[in-house]
């Protein structure tokens, strides 16, 4: 399978076919079920999903993984690294690192706006020092970074009916909704690591604050008020749904799901 998306990819170089691989590896290995929805798309265009994926991964892995015990230092060292490998790969071209040289040629492929890799690098970088976010606001603000640039990274690659410019907001707006979605999963998670992703002034408005939401992680019990705040931000993340349809690429909405960007049935109507 990975010849056959590679080959209608048009990549050929064996270098960077390994490089592709290897970011293919990693997600399907540790986003399975984001792996899983790749495979709905058109062979040519999952390298590029791989590729970013791949990154996120990475430098993901870097600020949340409990397994490794690496300090804020070391950890914050490790992002630094990464930032530099990758300003070298987005200005060359070229990485020996395979994940950064895959990214690299997916971000020129595709004409990727480079601060869109920047702006997440420093929002991975604010999870080493900030742990909790007082209002919505400030939420959205670090959401640009951490979920927003991801939708307007893959934007290019899956394709849109209407001009990008047009499309982009909404899918800012769809990685911004994944990501709600993603903190309300991992509220006892994310406390393990020392965050609350809930904004403050949400928790505030039912009686909720850190002590209560970690009485109720470490004990196993539930509260009306941590449910009724829960409630909210799924109502607030249904809202942040209803801005993307415009967003989704061609082949969900053309019937057959097989057309290309230049004759898709819903395009040319």
């Amino acid at each position: 399978m990975t010849g056959r998306e590679l080959a209608a990819a048009g990549i050929t170089d064996p270098a960077l076919r390994a490089a592709y691989a290897r970011c293919r590896a990693l997600n399907a290995r540790h986003g399975r079920t984001y792996f899983l929805a790749t495979r709905l798309l058109p062979p040519a265009r999952r390298p590029a999903v791989h590729a970013l994926y791949g990154f996120a991964r990475w430098a993901d892995d870097i600020v949340d993984d409990l397994s490794c015990g690496a300090g804020p230092a070391e950890r914050a060292a490790a992002l630094d690294a990464l930032q530099e490998r990758l300003a070298s790969g987005l200005r060359t071209g070229r990485s020996e690192e395979p994940v950064v040289r895959a990214l690299a040629h997916t971000a020129s492929v595709y004409d990727i706006d480079h601060r869109h890799f920047t702006d997440f690098m420093a929002a991975m970088r604010s999870d080493l020092v900030v742990t909790d976010y007082p209002t919505y606001a400030d939420l959205r603000s670090y959401m640009h970074g951490s979920a927003a640039v991801i939708g307007l990274q893959i934007l290019p690659v899956l394709g849109t009916v209407v001009p990008r410019a047009e499309a982009a907001p909404h899918a800012a707006a769809l990685g911004i909704a994944f990501q709600l979605t993603n903190f309300l999963r991992d509220v006892g998670e994310d406390l393990d690591r020392g965050r609350v992703y809930l904004p403050g002034d949400l928790l505030a408005a039912h009686g909720v604050d850190r002590e209560l939401l970690e009485w109720s992680h470490t004990t196993g019990s539930r509260d009306p008020r941590i449910v009724a705040a829960l409630r909210a931000a799924a109502r607030l993340t249904r809202g942040v749904y209803r801005r993307r349809p415009r967003a989704w690429p061609y082949w969900t909405r053309c019937p057959g799901r097989v057309c290309g960007p230049r004759s898709c049935c819903t395009a040319a109507s």
